[in-house]
């Protein structure tokens, strides 16, 4: 998987938490470890980073501390991980990229 760097917010250590493009129209998320394998936890700044138009198709949880938690599917590929520079406490997911709808109509003039 090839990714694209979009951005990072949280951390003055690493890379993490840091927001990827792929080559698969897919996003790569990487945060900090949870219990669960396939969640992470992410600032709420993070998203800011999205391609514009599109959202990460994820459902989030408001830990109600500034950060969210996602899951998906756990980046486990070495010519992936080999692409991150992480700590310890962090990992990485892969989650869909949704391109967002418009729905409505404009004010004629």
């Amino acid at each position: 998987m090839r990714l694209r760097f979009l951005g990072k917010n949280g951390s003055k250590v690493g890379d993490c938490p840091t927001l990827f493009a792929t080559d698969r129209d897919t996003y790569l998320v990487l945060g900090w470890k949870t219990p669960t394998p396939e969640t992470i936890e992410i600032p709420h700044l993070l998203l800011g980073f999205a391609e514009p138009d599109t959202f990460i198709g994820a459902a989030m949880t408001d830990t109600g501390r500034g950060t969210f938690t996602l899951t998906g599917r756990p980046i486990t590929e070495p010519d992936t991980l080999d692409q991150l520079t992480m700590e310890s406490y962090e990992t990485a997911i892969e989650v869909p990229k949704n391109r967002r709808a418009f729905y409505g109509g404009t004010e004629e003039d």
